[in-house]
């Protein structure tokens, strides 16, 4: 496992205005991190019913790199697996908090917690059959 040290959100709207420009694709590319993906997961479940991520994700996140120069193919740019186990991540840490939190609370709670860890999905899957193409494109269930 690797050193864990996230960049933390200090308030709801900087996290909204991360969701809000990922929608619009105007996020600047440099703030497409790991930890602006979590903030916008969970702003969208918490906050756009509207949005079913599990089915829209691919689309969403597909189109902003396209928007940004970047290239969706099988070794950059969209991985459905990941995106599926940090959209069930990010489901059960909000299920687990009293619905007083508020937005930015529950996203650094989350990016401090297992669950947020970049490494996080190496616990059930190999390096070899994450990265493989199949995950890329398709959600594929752990190794081990």
């Amino acid at each position: 496992m690797t050193d864990h040290d996230p960049r933390l959100f200090n308030s709801d709207s900087e996290i909204r205005s991360i969701g809000e420009s990922l929608l619009s694709r105007a996020l600047p590319r440099d703030l497409w991190t790991h930890e602006a993906h979590l903030a916008a997961c969970v702003w969208i479940i918490r906050d756009r019913p509207d949005i079913t991520p599990e089915q829209d994700m691919r689309d969403i996140i597909s189109s902003y790199n396209e928007a940004v120069g970047g290239v969706n193919d099988d070794s950059q740019g969209y991985h459905e697996t990941i995106t599926q186990i940090f959209i069930a991540a990010a489901r059960a840490h909000l299920s687990e908090l009293p619905l007083s939190v508020t937005l930015c609370e529950a996203v650094n709670t989350l990016l401090v917690s297992p669950r947020g860890r970049r490494d996080w999905p190496l616990r059930t899957y190999s390096r070899e059959h994450l990265f493989s193409v199949a995950a890329r494109r398709t959600f594929v269930l752990p190794d081990f």
